[in-house]
Parts: structure tokens; sequence; C-alpha cells
């Protein structure tokens, strides 16, 4: 196999009609890694809006459980990728992830927001870290594929273009991202869940670095001090170096997708596992009722299926 057959595979398909196989082929095979590490950070980067803050600052599960939080939603995400979100285990999970979210008074424009950092972080990660340049039928099937996946969450008024979608965001995030106290708090559960991935000596480097990797914007919105600017540099230089020196690499033979036997809450998945293990419990007791889903919805919330 040539070291560009997937791309060209790709690019022989239809990113409309075949948006699930170019995701799978392009998160699965060609860049695995980066999907992950792009999709931690565009889930860290809804961290930067004090209504979705606040929210998960009032239910306690980042302060009590934000691995077991990371790993719900990357395996269920996972599921719905591997799978396809129509398949047995693909509706499981959008089950799960539906009951999550029908438990809380979430709006449409945070969920419609949330759903357009999966699409677009991992596509600018990739611009700036990918062993090869995107396809364009690459970023187009990410569009298609979540726009699939949020009409089956319930989320009303996606865009219908990636265009559109693209602008939709970044208007958000220009009216959206300000400082609050939640963000800082939620932002800083998220800092020392990466760095306790590591070694203990390691972590103040982690938090370093990770701080490193934010733009101003997510500085200001998380109250976060600037690192130093040789940080950033230095983290940017060693993921060029290393896509750099994938390009040497054979290609993947073997989609990695759904596949998380290291997973620190859930050993082995998905063997002995089923994405209805998976999930936040009820909301607690002493849950503000701002945050409380009526049985009366109000106008921009989301109507779940």
């Amino acid at each position: 196999m040539g070291r560009y057959e997937v791309r060209d595979r790709i690019a022989a398909l239809d990113p409309a009609a075949d948006h699930l196989e170019i995701y799978q082929l392009s998160s699965g095979r060609e860049f695995p890694w980066d999907y992950t590490r792009a999709l931690e950070f565009a889930l860290f980067r809804t961290y930067c809006v004090p209504s979705i803050s606040k929210l998960l600052a009032a239910t306690g599960e980042f302060r009590d459980r934000p691995q077991r939080r990371y790993d719900d939603t990357a395996l269920l995400m996972g599921e719905m990728a591997a799978h396809g979100y129509d398949s047995a285990r693909g509706r499981d999970a959008l089950k799960v992830v539906n009951r999550a979210h029908g438990r809380y008074a979430i709006s449409n424009d945070d969920m419609l927001y949330v759903l357009s950092t999966f699409v677009y972080d991992p596509i600018d990660w990739l611009t700036r870290y990918g062993w090869r340049p995107l396809h364009e039928h690459e970023r187009l099937a990410a569009f298609y594929y979540y726009r699939e996946v949020g009409s089956r969450m319930g989320i009303r008024d996606i865009p219908n273009s990636y265009s559109g979608f693209l602008a939709f965001k970044r208007d958000y995030e220009s009216r959206n991202f300000v400082y609050s106290a939640t963000n800082r708090e939620i932002g800083t559960y998220t800092v020392d869940l990466f760095a306790g991935w590591f070694p203990r000596p390691l972590r103040p480097a982690v938090r370093l670095g990770v701080r490193g990797m934010l733009d101003d914007r997510m500085l200001r919105a998380f109250g976060f001090e600037p690192a130093p600017h040789w940080v950033g540099v230095l983290a940017a230089a060693g993921l060029r170096a290393r896509a750099r020196a994938l390009r040497f690499f054979p290609p993947r033979r073997e989609s990695v997708l759904g596949r998380s036997k290291n997973n620190r809450t859930y050993p082995g998945y998905p063997s002995g596992h089923e994405p209805s293990d998976l999930g936040a419990p009820p909301p607690p007791d002493d849950l503000p009722a701002e945050f409380r889903r009526s049985s009366r919805q109000n106008q921009g919330d989301i109507d779940m299926p």
C-alpha cells in the first residue's frame, strides 16, 4: 500500500453521500491520534462559554468524576463513528447521549456550538499539525457527518453548508467567550485531568504546555495566565516534527475507531461493555432549578427525539 492510498480513496468518494466512510477513514486510519487530541481541545474550548461551564459546575461531575466524563464522551462518539450513527451500537450510543442532555435545560445554540467544535476544531488542528494536508472531501465529510449526528440529537437549525456552520461558530464565540468563575473552575479541572495522565514530576510541565496551546481568547475566557511564548513555540515545533516523521510511516491497515483497551474507566473497552454502560448519573438533588429541564419546553431549548 502506498502512503497516500487512503487519501486517494477518499478523493474518489462523494463527501455528502459517503461522509461516514470518509470520516471513518480520516479519523480511524489516517489521523487517529490527531483527532483524539483535537477533540479533547474542542471540548475544552466549549468550557469558555459561561452558560456551558455554569451547568457543568452545577452538576459536580467535573469536580468528582472528570476522567469518567472524558471517557464517556470519547467512547460514545467513537461508537457512532466506528459503527455508524444508524447502526445498533450507534443508536444505543445516541440514546445515552440524548438521555444525558435531556435531563438539563440546555439552549439549542449551546448544543449547536458544541457540535460545531467537533467539525472545525479537528480541521484546524490537522491544518497545522497533520502529516499531510486534508483533502477537501475530508473537510466536507466531517460537516455532513456531524450534521446527521446533530439531527439525531434533536439539535435544530443546523446550517445547510460548511461555510454557514463555520460562520455560526465564529459569531457564537465572538459573543459568548467571556470570563466567568465557572469557566476557570471547569478549565482548571480539565487541565488537572490532562496533567494527571503523566507521572507526577511531569505534571507542572504538562499544565504549562496546555496553557501554551491555548489562544488568547481562550486564555481570557478562562482567566489563565499565558504561558511563556517559548512554550507554545516548542509545542508546535514538536507536533510539526512528528507530522514530518509520519510521512515516512506505512499506512495504517486497520481502523482504531471504537477501540480503547487502555481506557482508564472501562478497561478493555469494548470487550464486556455496551454503550448503555456509559453515561452520567441523574442530576444531583440539589441542582438549581434553572438547570432542570421542565416538562414544558421554553423556546430555544432542544426537543429531544
